[in-house]
Parts: C-alpha cells; structure tokens; sequence
C-alpha cells in the first residue's frame, strides 16, 4: 500500500525528521515502511494496517510541532514504544494525554505507556497512587497535573508536601527554625514547580498560601478543600501518618501520592505507610494504585539498566 501525505509548513516537516534525517529512519525501523520526501510531505510504502498507523503517528508529531513543543529523537522513541505490541496507545488517546503547563507555552507529555496510564488515572480518580522507581516522572507529571488543574480553575490551591525523614539524616543536627530544617527535603517539589510557572508566579501564589510546600507534620488536624495535594517520597511515611494525611482529603480536591517502597529510609522494622496502603485500600472504589517500573525510566538509559539489575540482584536473594 501506498499513502501521500501533505503537510503545511516544510519548517514543521523537518523538526520531525530530525538532523540527517535521524527521526524519519527509526520511525521507518519501528514501524516497517518505506518513508521518501516529497515536496511538500512524504510517501509512505508498506502494509496496509503498518501504513495506516504511520500516517496516524506523522499527523500525531506534527500537532505537537505545531503547539510549540521542539521533538527530540528520544520522544519520538518513547512514542512509539507506546504505540507498539499488544495494549498499544491509541494516537487520538496518546493526543489527549499532553498537559499544557510550562512557562513557554508548551507541553508536558506522557512518553511511556505507564505514564500515559497514571495521568489518565489522575484525570478520572480521586486519589491516586504513584508507585515505581526513580526516573519514572511519578512527581513531576503529579505537579504537570496540579498547575493544570489550577489553571483551569479545577482547583483553588496546590498543596505540596513529604515526610522530612532521609537516610542518616537528622532534623535536629540541621541549622535553622523548622521552615529551614525541611527546605532541603522539599527542594524537588520546588524544582518541578518552577519548571512549570515563572519564579515571580510562584512566590506571589506562595506568600498568598494559593501554594504550600510543607512538610508531612503541618498536615494533622487539616481538611484540605478545593486543592491538588501531592505527597511524595510516601515510602518515607509510617502507616499512621499516611493514614493521617488521606483523611484530609476534602471537598472537589485531588491526590496524588508518589513513591518507591523498596527505597524507604525508615528505621529498619518499621513498616512504611505507602506498602500498608496497597494492602489496606486495595478494594476501594475511586483509589486507583499505578504501578510504573524500569520501561517507564525517562532518565538517562543508564538508569534504566541500573534499576532493572538491581531488581534482578534482589530477585535472587
């Protein structure tokens, strides 16, 4: 089978194909279709169904090109894992799952299969749990989400919060008040923040408590109404404050816990309040637990291969 396509802008057409024409020869590899230049699009050549979704994934870049967003060749590797094998992405799916948050303008994309799913989840849940290794984007897509939501006026306020406990680490021996002491373990939440709204946005909505990064302690005795909150790191949490903090959960909020329970920092026999959450809230309707692994790893490949040989190393002992 044989497909033309048209495309607008030449421009567009070679932010997709990529230096030398990079982009273009993997989707060719990962698709099995012959793709030529035209003079104002491409021919695709190849099997009907293989054709189809090529002409598909082409109209599927070029919205994105057009919304601002520069693709690099690792997104459009990502996106074709997505769109591959058995329980593939659908493209208009794969279209719906951006999320328009950043200071440019541009979007904040799902890349893997397990990211596209915990944004859905987020979208149609309540509370939602985040739960895999690092690299997986579980807190930064849980932010994306929150500056959505109070963009579109879905919410009143973004609330931000993590137990202050790490690895040999002591509040006490840390110089400063306790506003000071917890800085350092919510510099993440900060970081991804100001990734998606100007600096100056961000402290005015802080000093009028539109924003609060706080540490988990400031949460007893609250009901959080009208608010995204996101608890992060909640492998550091015991089952008594991770049952403290879902039942601030308030009117028309939303929340999202992310963590790993295999990277807990609590004292050794004590259980971590994110695995007790599995077992106890398992069955509950409209908490939805997404487990995100080593193929959702959107850092550098070498992480990937790190995490996957360190689950192999534990699997055996």
């Amino acid at each position: 089978m044989e497909r033309n396509l048209i495309f607008e802008s030449n421009y567009d057409l070679q932010a997709i194909f990529g230096k030398y024409d990079k982009n273009l020869i993997l989707i060719e590899k990962e698709l099995n279709v012959k793709i030529s230049r035209q003079n104002e699009g491409l021919k695709i050549i190849g099997d009907e169904k293989q054709v189809e979704k090529s002409c598909q994934f082409f109209e599927y870049l070029f919205g994105i090109v057009k919304s601002g967003v520069s693709i690099k060749t690792r997104d459009i590797a990502y996106a074709l894992r997505m769109v591959k094998g058995d329980g593939a992405v659908d493209f208009k799916k794969l279209a719906k799952g951006q999320i328009d948050v950043s200071v440019k303008g541009q979007l904040v994309m799902p890349k893997t299969k397990g990211q596209f799913e915990y944004v859905e989840a987020i979208k149609q849940n309540d509370i939602v749990f985040g739960i895999g290794p690092a690299g997986t984007g579980k807190t930064y897509l849980a932010m994306a989400m929150a500056v959505n939501a109070f963009k579109k006026g879905l919410v009143r306020r973004i609330v931000l919060t993590r137990p202050a406990i790490e690895a040999g680490e002591s509040l006490g021996f840390l110089p400063g008040d306790m506003v000071e002491k917890v800085s350092p373990y919510l510099r993440p939440l900060y970081d991804a923040l100001y990734d998606m709204m100007e600096g100056d946005k961000v402290e005015e909505l802080t000093e009028q408590g539109i924003i609060e990064v706080a540490p988990l302690a400031f949460m007893r005795g609250r009901t959080l109404n009208d608010a995204f909150v996101i608890l992060d790191e909640a492998q550091n949490t015991t089952p008594y404050q991770m049952k403290m903090f879902l039942t601030r959960l308030g009117f028309d909020s939303k929340t999202v816990i992310t963590g790993d329970p295999t990277q807990s920092d609590l004292p050794k026999g004590i259980p971590n309040g994110l695995s007790d959450a599995q077992k106890v809230l398992k069955s509950i309707e409209g908490i939805k637990f997404v487990p995100l692994t080593a193929e959702d790893v959107v850092r550098h490949e070498l992480v990937q291969k790190i995490i996957e040989a360190y689950e192999h190393d534990h699997s055996r002992a």
